[in-house]
């Protein structure tokens, strides 16, 4: 079957890096952190054709280019669960003093043999306690479909009930949440690194295009819900 062979510059659900710095002029935020895990910190293998940075890297280097003043916290650690971003984060943080703040979504809870979704959820809600006194706008992801894990027979079930638990608390918290649960990039055959767990940069591409355009629509912005659309003449054809 053939899919498209797509570069960042043709990927429909990309932003070039003016265009996203033309949705986000004139933002407010001029002090960016981000707490969590391997998610957080956009971690993934590189992809052909797609600029080798995780999500989090591209959206403060589209934030820089609005306002150069712009001071990048990235205290996300590979593994972190939400009791240990709690601990080991948090405190850092609200140092930091951010006024736009991403929290991670429970990746690392669910791998567990036995996941104890009520205490993720009243740890994920001291954390927003946290968040939330900082005053900043705070912004979080859903856990996408294409991520499994095969040990574990009820993995949708467990990816339901953290992404249920990250929407509940989102919309208590007044925070905007990126959803990549049925995203169409999760179709994609390349999507995933080689560990079959973290998106590769194509995909981390995409994951910064969505929260510019979630960004943009927090402030108006015409046009925040729209990604690129490649000519005829940019799309060519692989096997797959």
């Amino acid at each position: 079957m053939e899919q498209p062979f797509l570069t960042e510059a043709t990927d429909p659900f990309c932003l070039a890096h003016s265009d996203a710095v033309a949705l986000l002029t004139g933002a407010p935020w001029a002090r960016y952190a981000v707490i969590g895990d391997s998610l957080s910190a956009g971690t993934g293998d590189p992809t052909p054709g797609y600029q080798d940075q995780g999500w989090s890297g591209r959206v403060a280097a589209v934030l820089r280019s609005v306002r150069p003043e712009l001071e990048y916290l990235n205290l996300a650690e590979a593994g972190a669960t939400t009791a240990q971003t709690l601990e080991n984060q948090a405190a850092r943080m609200a140092g930091f003093s951010p006024d736009l703040l991403h929290l991670p979504c429970g990746a690392n809870d669910i791998v567990r043999r036995r996941p104890d979704f009520a205490e993720t959820e009243r740890t994920l809600r001291q954390m927003y306690d946290v968040a939330k006194r900082t005053g900043a706008l705070l912004t979080t992801f859903t856990l996408g479909r294409a991520y499994v894990v095969p040990v574990f027979p009820d993995w949708p079930e467990r990816i339901a009930a953290v992404n249920e638990i990250v929407r509940g608390l989102a919309s208590e918290y007044d925070a905007l949440v990126v959803d990549m649960w049925d995203h169409p990039v999760n179709d994609r055959g390349n999507l995933l690194s080689e560990d079959r767990i973290h998106f590769s940069t194509s995909g981390q591409a995409v994951m910064a295009a969505e929260v510019v355009k979630k960004l943009a629509a927090s402030l108006g912005r015409p046009g925040s819900t729209q990604g690129r659309t490649p000519t005829n003449n940019e799309v060519s054809y692989r096997g797959e």
